[in-house]
């Protein structure tokens, strides 16, 4: 059985190009969701109401949450060679429910261009954002010798 290393580094600049790729897909895939299925209001913007409001949320669900279970990363994390593990000993893949909790606080770590995250991730032991210390996890550099 192999151990990976639970000791980490900030990784900010990996972390925060991690970020921006599963973000720029989701945001993507979003406005083209809202032009395709949304209908124009009196100003000329689009919106959706319904069912269809759910979809754009749905995706991502599946970018974040959905594709850390398949593949055990997210795009965006896959690119730059970083896996998020957990630190309650199962470090091969992360529970649905550590993935939801990792990601649910996106909006708050990402919140005025990221800074509460990298404040966070710069001042804790085990360099880790709000969403990493609630689902109890960190995020390791795959490529990182040991």
């Amino acid at each position: 059985m192999k151990t990976i290393k639970t000791d980490t580094k900030p990784n900010i600049g990996k972390r925060i190009l991690a970020g921006v790729v599963d973000y720029l897909i989701i945001s993507i895939v979003g406005i083209i969701l809202i032009y395709t299925l949304g209908k124009p209001d009196i100003e000329g913007s689009y919106e959706l109401n319904g069912f269809p409001a759910l979809i754009p949320i749905l995706f991502w669900l599946f970018m974040t949450v959905g594709v850390e279970q398949l593949l055990g990363v997210t795009l965006g994390n896959y690119t730059m060679d970083l896996k998020a593990i957990s630190l309650n000993g199962n470090q091969n893949n992360l529970s649905f429910g550590q993935s939801i909790k990792r990601h649910i606080l996106d909006p708050i770590d990402m919140f005025f261009f990221g800074v509460v995250g990298i404040i966070t991730i710069k001042n804790t032991p085990k360099n880790q954002r709000l969403g990493d210390i609630w689902a109890n996890t960190i995020v390791i550099d795959t490529k990182q010798k040991n």
